[in-house]
């Protein structure tokens, strides 16, 4: 039985491949580069070309050689001398150093997994406070309040977003709670996220906090952040959300499962009033907000966390 490892690609298309145990895969790695490629000549034929245990360990540690130095020559770093490449593998092996969970390359914003975001630092972007989980090359974290006037519109609506400016060369990974993560791109339009949700976003956006429309005095207000432009933003859930098309029908979301909408759509606000209600048996729905127009709405598949029962002695 072999193995699951890269070994060299029998189809000739990449210099590895990846072996799961019992198949070839479509991930390929050259020069330290992962993509993928289909497997030619059909799957059937590769998979009696089954690799040996041979040379296992030497291919993995050539592919995550390949793969460092290409990123010290990125982010200008002089490779170590006394540290032949691929020495890291050594004497290791094991799911996690087979490949599957190997840094997934690209240029800005990409995910990792569902709950891992990597931004390769070319130009400044914004990030929340305390969601870098780690980072590679020359990178500086620097605090961004936002102004005085958001400052102020923070403190007194409770519209919390606490950014970091992060600038330099190198890939920051971010995450926030296993939350999920979902990256748009926004091509000169906008959209309005609850502060929460918000992961990180390109420099290129603006951002304020702003008034739900219709959220008035029936509430004490409703307030989300609203980002407009063009250049990209990460978005984090509960889970897997369902987004809805408002243009098909009125749709109504809990104020405590929205995650965000197109600025396009129109909102209010209504309350739950039933004659339940009166006798103390309402739905606990109490608040909804409504949307109207061409646009979407993201919604969770939580109301967020709860907070237990309490007392004051």
């Amino acid at each position: 039985m072999t193995d699951a490892a890269w070994y060299p690609d029998p189809t000739g298309q990449a210099e590895l491949r990846y072996y799961d145990g019992s198949q070839w895969t479509e991930h390929v790695s050259t020069g330290g580069q992962q993509s993928t490629a289909p497997l030619t000549p059909p799957q059937a034929t590769v998979e009696q070309e089954a690799p040996t245990q041979v040379g296992s360990a030497q291919a993995a540690q050539a592919a995550y050689g390949d793969h460092a130095h290409a990123q010290q020559a990125q982010y200008g770093q002089q490779p170590a001398q006394a540290q032949p490449a691929g020495d890291a593998f050594a004497g290791i092996s094991g799911d996690l150093i087979d490949g599957r969970f190997s840094e997934i390359e690209g240029n800005g914003a990409v995910l990792q997994n569902k709950k891992l975001l990597r931004v390769r630092v070319g130009e400044p972007f914004q990030a929340r406070q305390g969601s870098m989980v780690a980072y590679q090359g020359n990178v500086q974290f620097k605090y961004q309040g936002g102004g005085v006037g958001k400052f102020l519109k923070k403190a007194v609506t409770g519209e919390g977003l606490s950014l970091m400016g992060v600038e330099g060369q190198g890939d920051v990974f971010l995450a926030d709670a296993a939350k999920e993560v979902h990256i748009l791109q926004l091509n000169n339009s906008g959209i309005s996220i609850n502060g929460d949700h918000v992961l990180a976003f390109s420099n290129s956006l603006q951002w304020n906090i702003e008034r739900v429309q219709g959220a008035g005095m029936l509430t004490g207000g409703l307030f989300n952040t609203t980002l407009r432009g063009t250049g990209w933003v990460a978005v984090t859930t509960e889970g897997d959300p369902v987004v809805l098309n408002a243009a098909e029908a009125p749709t109504f979301a809990d104020t405590n499962a929205v995650v965000g909408w197109s600025l396009g759509l129109q909102t209010s606000l209504q309350k739950s009033f039933t004659a339940g209600a009166l006798i103390g048996r309402g739905s606990g729905e109490a608040f909804q907000v409504a949307f109207h127009g061409a646009g979407f709405v993201i919604v969770q598949p939580s109301e967020g966390a709860v907070v237990p029962p309490h007392s004051h002695s």
